[in-house]
């Protein structure tokens, strides 16, 4: 199973509901303010980037990023945790 990074700018209207329950959907774990990770098989960054669009605003900004590694500090989660 890939691990995999998304970090998104919501910009003007700033709708955050929508996304939290999409990535809650994907028991999805908060590492920073802006930033979850979650396990997916079988998606590319790309296919999840279509995904997760649907759930923010056309002005706003999303990374998704697949990990091999990772390291943290003072988060307030991480990969450990999902």
């Amino acid at each position: 199973m890939a691990l995999y990074f998304l970090t998104y700018d919501l910009r003007n209207k700033r709708d955050y509901q929508k996304l939290y329950d999409e990535l809650e959907s994907f028991k999805a774990v908060r590492v920073l303010e802006s930033t979850w990770c979650f396990k997916k098989d079988d998606t590319s960054s790309a296919e999840l980037r279509d995904h997760f669009k649907k759930f923010i605003d056309a002005d706003d900004g999303l990374l998704v990023v697949e990990a091999n590694s990772w390291a943290t500090i003072r988060t307030k989660g991480t990969p450990k945790d999902l």
